[in-house]
């Protein structure tokens, strides 16, 4: 009986990883434009690192870690989530002596024992960005307005972002009282989640999916809240509505995390499954010194790639070009083929993807492989042409070839492409 990937994974072949290629070489640039630099962190971590940051009574914590002993007695945790580990490595490497706010990004496979569903896996991937050291809320909304560029620049269509105040712990603590309350007399209506969280976390109760419909009439947290925050969550809505990031207030969203004040936020989208969250984050002003850093102030977002990858197939989102290859080249007789050998190596110091056949196909099967590859030109070298300095180049988009000079070959690829990149604008 052969091997099986492991339930809740996934295998990224040729064909469909290049789209996976094509959102994470977005974000890329996106950071590079907003200033945020790469950190990349262990994928496991000390389990109490987890504990004290995400929350002993989140459900990540509760019941979907990956947690197991190490030789040396150590409690180990695979990461089921960004903001801790990059929070521990700017705390460890005192990346707080910096004059300047640090603003960090990662991308990365996070891991979590859940159901599987739509969209939903066991080891997921995920783009994050985290910015430390500043109170500013025009930096909450720029964390915002990442995420949103982000979606709409790999091309998604109907992304909605929602925002909440969460508070600081004391409106939260006066907040818990007039919602435990409510809550009380319909212990019995609830789903065992969400009884076992109006003792534990009642604030998570307002995020559970099943119960929404007992839910009605239930105090807001944006009735709590004081001065401070109320003018922190003004001043975010104002940097948005400057920005044109369109949003809407959801006072029942606290993500499920327990280490966000103020600012809380979700991107949605339908078509993904029950669950319509693609993205979130908040600010996390105690989070730092939770685990022992000094008190600095910050803000993130995690977003789900699994989630994106698959409403860009679900919408039908076309791709330039996802195999990358610039040409392909056929070469028809023996000095040919040997000529072929040394092109394509000088194309590709040049900067330009070629290849060629190496099965001894016909020269019909090896057109057919070009199609298969999608490139934008073959070339196609006979004994006859060489002897002249020769080639033909074939656009096949259009279908038009014309011969060039061996030696112009890859002058006339990188100019054609070039021409290509300025009538899009680009």
């Amino acid at each position: 009986m052969g091997f099986q990937k492991q339930p809740g994974t996934q295998d990224f072949l040729p064909g469909a990883v290049e789209r996976w290629q094509f959102v994470e070489s977005k974000a890329r640039d996106i950071c590079r434009r907003f200033n945020f630099r790469e950190i990349r962190t262990p994928i496991f971590e000390a389990t109490e690192l987890y504990q004290r940051s995400v929350g002993e009574t989140t459900d990540v914590v509760e019941k979907e870690m990956y947690t197991f002993m190490d030789r040396g007695n150590r409690s180990i945790t695979l990461r089921p989530e960004g903001t801790a580990g990059a929070v521990r490595a700017f705390v460890e490497n005192k990346l707080y002596g910096e004059p300047d706010l640090t603003k960090l990004y990662y991308i990365g496979p996070m891991f979590r024992y859940e159901r599987q569903q739509a969209g939903r896996y066991r080891q997921f991937h995920q783009f994050g960005v985290e910015a430390l050291g500043a109170v500013d809320p025009a930096l909450d909304a720029e964390v915002i307005a990442l995420g949103y560029t982000f979606y709409t620049e790999v091309g998604l269509k109907g992304v909605g972002v929602e925002i909440n105040s969460v508070g600081t712990p004391a409106v939260r603590a006066a907040f818990r009282e007039r919602l435990l309350q409510f809550l009380e007399p319909k212990r019995e209506l609830l789903c065992k989640d969400c009884q076992s969280r109006i003792d534990r976390n009642p604030l998570r109760v307002l995020d559970c999916k099943v119960d929404q419909q007992h839910f009605e009439g239930a105090p807001s947290i944006l009735d709590s809240l004081d001065e401070e925050c109320q003018t922190h969550f003004d001043a975010l809505q104002g940097h948005l509505s400057g920005m044109n990031i369109p949003f809407t207030i959801n006072p029942r969203l606290v993500r499920g995390l327990d280490y966000y004040t103020h600012t809380a936020f979700e991107f949605k989208a339908e078509g993904i499954g029950a669950i319509d969250t693609i993205g979130g984050g908040g600010r996390y002003n105690g989070l730092v010194a939770d685990i022992g850093g000094p008190d600095q102030p910050g803000v993130g977002l995690g977003l789900g790639l699994e989630r994106t990858v698959i409403l860009l197939e679900k919408q039908g989102v076309e791709l330039d070009n996802l195999s990358g290859v610039d040409v392909y080249l056929v070469g028809l007789g023996e000095a040919a083929d040997r000529e072929v050998t040394r092109l394509l190596h000088g194309l590709r110091l040049r900067g330009i993807a070629a290849e060629r056949d190496y099965q001894g196909r016909k020269m019909k099967a090896q057109m057919k492989s070009a199609d298969r590859l999608q490139v934008r030109y073959t070339a196609i070298l006979g004994d006859d042409e060489l002897e002249r300095g020769e080639i033909a180049l074939k656009d096949m988009s259009t279908g038009e070839q014309r011969v060039v000079p061996l030696q112009e070959l890859a002058d006339v690829i990188i100019g054609a492409s070039l021409t290509n990149i300025n009538n899009k604008g680009v």
